[in-house]
């Protein structure tokens, strides 16, 4: 895995199977996931000579939007998973985009250059960590006294928000999905009680817990997406009565921009308290 990792399920998922199928379908979870960029980027306020480095980076599209904000500065894309990372690189180099670098690293425990960053930013990523406050104790050391941190995480599952409704029943049609998947989800929720954040954020200055709606982009037609639902468990097979139940339960959200689902997340922001201070 990395030589760092103290997160051996993590590790073990995002080198495995959810993590192949991220960067095989890195162009749909981008789509998915894009609604929150914005307000991503607008906690994080990126200038053009920053440093900034994306913990949980995937296939390195925020890390690349960060680049070009700081566009005299550099951007650094850390990630667990090997498949992940290697996207990433793929991509940056494709795109002609050159103040990026990325590491596979557990950013929990990984020696970044201390006050070697002016910002650090995560689109989910932070979820994932096996001991949060310890991470965010090591991310704190990674920022210059002042440092900004901007992360997105899930608000909390339930039957008014239309994404976990709809999930929701989708799995109920299905059987246990495996291990690995499991461990995702899971981790999924970790973030999702404020109480819960600001334990983990001990320590920060200026912590803000904002409310953010979003609109999430699951396929371009009901089909579509139940096809891409079903990719991430590649081994399962469905029968034609579940395929159809299965159509049904996303029919509701189905427009002529595709099926779109309300969702609900928490922008995050806060500062690494000054010299001064500590």
């Amino acid at each position: 895995m990395t030589r760092t990792a103290t997160n051996p399920v993590q590790a073990g998922a995002w080198n495995g199977t959810v993590g192949t199928h991220w960067a095989d379908h890195h162009e749909r979870y981008d789509a998915l996931l894009s609604g929150v960029n914005d307000a991503l980027f607008a906690g994080a306020a990126v200038t053009m000579a920053d440093r900034v480095l994306d913990v949980g980076c995937g296939a390195g599209t925020t890390t690349r939007i960060a680049a070009r904000l700081a566009s005299r500065g550099h951007v650094v894309g850390v990630d667990i998973s090997a498949p992940l990372v290697g996207r990433a690189r793929a991509v940056t180099a494709a795109e002609h985009v050159g103040n990026v670098a990325y590491e596979l690293a557990d950013a929990q425990t990984h020696p970044f250059p201390p006050a070697g960053y002016d910002v650090v930013i995560s689109r989910g990523g932070v979820m994932f960590f096996e001991d949060h406050a310890a991470a965010f104790r090591n991310l704190a050391r990674a920022l210059i006294p002042g440092g900004r941190l901007a992360f997105i995480c899930p608000r909390p599952a339930g039957p008014d928000v239309e994404e976990s409704r709809a999930l929701g029943l989708f799995a109920k049609l299905l059987d246990a999905p495996d291990a690995d998947t499991v461990a995702a989800h899971t981790a999924m929720a970790s973030l999702s009680d404020p109480a819960r954040l600001h334990e983990v954020l001990q320590g920060w200055d200026d912590v803000t817990v904002a409310p953010v709606d979003v609109e999430t982009h699951w396929g371009r037609d009901v089909p579509d997406a139940v096809d891409f639902l079903l990719s991430r468990t590649p081994d399962r097979k469905v029968d034609a009565g579940t395929r159809t139940a299965l159509e049904e339960s996303l029919r509701p959200y189905e427009t002529n921009r595709g099926v779109r689902l309300r969702g609900a997340v928490w922008l995050v922001t806060a500062r690494r308290p000054t010299a001064r201070q500590q």
